[in-house]
């Protein structure tokens, strides 16, 4: 199942990962920011390391209902930075620059067929808004992208409603913003725990951006395109 249901009268997108993406990639900006404070990384090293204190952090914020905060999404970041250049000369100054590097549009990218995608479901009267588990500078990189315009009236942010996906309360959240029943609202993303199975649970339809095949689930699309095939 690719395209959207007749039923459907919201569609929300996850950010990172699905419309937006970090350029260059985040382990090559860590591993040059490493690199000028006196540690020098391969690219695998910094992945492995990001991914171990990434999960790290999920388990915290699992153990916590998936409260967050402003407070709590910079605290969580700076956990992140320091475990992944641990050894470097200046943790703190790692991940001030790094903190301020990905509130940046310049840092970023948007995905070849979101402006496509987004100006035909407007067209089409589907309601369109983000959902995403960042924090307050998605506002500034939001500026950067007039593709992304018709959503910025309707983006979730996690650390403005309190909520990390895959809570339920994010999900509400949607929901409220897209003046919708939660069965009316379909939301894309490509993380299978937040993104999907956090809005299955919620009562929202669901798609997961899975180019890699790494899925086998029926609501699987490999480009945002699938949507309005």
């Amino acid at each position: 199942m690719t395209s959207i249901p007749s039923h459907i009268r919201a569609v929300f997108f996850d950010v990172v990962g699905t419309v937006l993406f970090p350029n260059p990639g985040a382990p090559i900006i860590y591993a040059d920011v490493a690199r000028r404070r006196g540690l020098d990384l391969s690219i695998t090293d910094i992945r492995v390391r990001f991914i171990q204190a990434y999960n790290t952090q999920e388990e915290i914020d699992r153990a916590a209902g998936w409260v967050t905060s402003e407070d709590r999404e910079e605290c969580r970041w700076r956990s992140i930075v320091a475990a992944t250049l641990r050894g470097v000369s200046d943790p703190e100054a790692c991940f001030q620059e790094l903190y301020a590097h990905f509130a940046n549009p310049s840092s970023w990218s948007v995905g070849d067929d979101t402006g496509r995608v987004i100006a035909e479901l407007v067209e089409r009267g589907i309601v369109v808004g983000l959902g995403s588990n960042y924090d307050s500078r998605l506002w500034s990189v939001l500026e950067g992208f007039p593709a992304l315009a018709p959503l910025r009236e309707r983006t979730i942010i996690s650390s403005v409603v309190e909520y990390r996906k895959p809570a339920v309360e994010f999900f509400q959240n949607v929901v409220r913003v897209a003046a919708c029943e939660p069965g009316e609202v379909l939301f894309v993303g490509d993380d299978l725990a937040n993104d999907y199975s956090g809005a299955i649970a919620a009562g929202l339809d669901a798609r997961l951006l899975d180019e890699s095949h790494r899925y086998s689930i029926s609501n699987r699309i490999e480009r945002l395109t699938d949507l309005i095939a």
